[in-house]
């Protein structure tokens, strides 16, 4: 179980303009009205076999346009490039209701922030431990003994056919097997670090680069404890950059009730260029750049130097390219199959090629589980495996007899109170 000792409190925020603390809340109601109505007209999109649109021309039809409000693009922020980590203008108006009402209708309604000091990773280690040979340690497992389970290895090439498939090792080594799956992120397939032998197809190719890979950049600093310059009582801080939309916009205390009090931790949060120019720059230029935010919201008289600095830069590591995927505008799920869709005894799994809860967790859960079942049912049949579907010929919108486990729709988007 992961520990997380306070649930985040999305209504406890302050909102802040390069003048210093600036009251515009009211436009978060504003902005949810403007949802609720958008939420309702991409039901009638997938309902009716209609045209998919981007987020931006969904929202405005809602009555919802910031145009130059810089507060209003804030709150917009706020409300989605924080989930999406890309903007409205760049994502799909229809999958991305399917995806946040198949999250947060059936799990959970909340996002809450967790600080567990094992790391997120215990729930693999965890799952890794009824199957491998692992070592209780400090609260977590040790799975590094069992020789199956190959660490700091890195893939250079992978050669399948009809008969199975063979992964080459950067260190020389190889490993043969009957079957495979790829879990490699979107972000890794997209940048070809790993050479697939024979090349993909044009429909495996078209579908890999049809998609976004989105980054996710929390920037944490550490102020000395006795000089907390914010309101501990309040979790969320949006700032309105007067020029630039989403630049540091967020900012979470972790030094508050039910979180890490007496640490003095402030972080802000970046996505999509944001992130990519920040994890391009040094750490100094970062960090004068936040504080330069900082000293806006608060006074440049009132904010210290930080005693603790640091980011991680998920758009330049090479086994990651980014942190989670994203659908654009007119994305169909013919498209999205040819992500997911096998070649051959090579199979494809993870958060990308999950239809309903891309960029989640439980997506990359199930899309796992999902072709784990079917290699099992494969070699039951001793390779008698019909495979999955893919399109080679697209069209521009999706049928409702479409919306089917074939082409992973595996719950109703349409319940709004649990499944």
């Amino acid at each position: 179980m992961l520990t997380s000792h306070s649930y985040s409190n999305y209504s406890s925020i302050q909102t802040f303009t390069d003048k210093g603390s600036q009251d515009y809340s009211s436009l978060l109601n504003d902005f949810s009205n403007a949802y609720s109505t958008y939420e309702q007209n991409a039901g009638y999109i997938l309902s009716s076999d209609l045209l998919d649109t981007s987020v931006r021309s969904a929202l405005t039809l809602a009555n919802w346009n910031p145009k130059k409000d810089m507060r209003a693009q804030a709150v917009e922020w706020w409300n989605f490039d924080w989930e999406y980590s890309y903007t409205p203008e760049q994502s799909s108006a229809l999958f991305s209701v399917i995806n946040y009402n198949t999250t947060f209708y059936q799990y959970s309604s909340q996002n809450n922030y967790v600080y567990d000091s094992r790391g997120f990773n215990i729930i693999i280690k965890d799952e890794a431990s009824t199957f491998l040979k692992c070592k209780p340690t400090r609260g977590t497992y040790d799975c590094s003994g069992d020789p199956r389970l190959l660490l700091n290895t890195v893939v250079t090439k992978v050669a399948h056919n009809n008969t199975g498939v063979t992964v080459t090792n950067k260190d020389g080594s190889c490993i043969s097997a009957s079957y495979a799956i790829s879990t490699v992120s979107l972000g890794v397939l997209q940048n070809e670090v790993i050479a697939f032998s024979p090349p993909f197809p044009d429909w495996k190719q078209n579908a890999i680069a049809t998609f976004q890979m989105g980054t996710y950049t929390k920037v944490f600093l550490q102020f000395p404890p006795d000089k907390v310059f914010w309101d501990k009582q309040t979790q969320f801080f949006l700032y309105a950059d007067p020029a630039e939309r989403g630049y540091y916009p967020v900012w979470q205390s972790l030094d508050g009730p039910g979180f890490l009090p007496g640490y003095g931790i402030f972080f802000a949060t970046v996505v999509d260029s944001q992130s990519y120019r920040a994890e391009a720059q040094d750490d100094a230029t970062v960090k004068a750049q936040v504080m330069a935010v900082l000293r806006k919201m608060y006074g440049a008289e009132n904010v210290p130097e930080p005693i603790a600095f640091m980011y991680p830069r998920w758009s330049l590591e090479e086994w990651a390219f980014g942190s989670y995927s994203n659908w654009p505008p007119g994305t169909t799920l013919e498209q999205h199959q040819n992500l997911r869709a096998n070649l051959g005894r090579l199979y494809f799994a993870g958060e990308a090629t999950s239809t309903e809860y891309y960029g989640f967790l439980q997506g990359a859960w199930f899309e796992g589980q999902t072709v784990g079942n079917l290699i099992a049912g494969c070699l039951s049949r001793a390779g008698n495996c019909p495979g999955m579907e893919n399109y080679t010929v697209l069209h521009g919108t999706q049928q409702l007899n479409q919306y089917n486990e074939a082409n992973g729709w595996m719950v109703t988007s349409f319940q709004t109170n649990g499944f």
